[in-house]
């Protein structure tokens, strides 16, 4: 009985350990500029708007939703684009 007993307590004391354990070192990666997020999120928007176009072709949204939906996204790609292009000048 206090084989078992053991055994259970050496078990839970290890997985406890394994669980909450900090590794050694941790790999963050590379550091993200500004700039890389605002072409991460170009890269989103256009490929939104392919997405859009194809499903207006496909007759799964009505004209109206497709426009509205059209310019929101152009205008975002706007904004995003000079933000790029300000950026592009302020670092030369």
């Amino acid at each position: 009985m206090t084989v078992a007993l053991v055994s259970c307590i050496v078990i839970t004391l290890a997985s406890i350990w394994y669980i909450f354990a900090a590794p050694g070192e941790l790999n963050m990666g590379a550091e993200r500029t500004h700039a890389a997020y605002l072409c991460e999120r170009r890269d989103a928007v256009y490929e939104n708007l392919r997405d859009l176009n194809f499903e207006y072709r496909a007759g799964k949204i009505p004209a109206a939703d497709y426009q509205s939906l059209k310019t929101l996204l152009q205008d975002e790609a706007a904004t995003l684009l000079a933000e790029i292009g300000r950026l592009k000048v302020k670092a030369t």
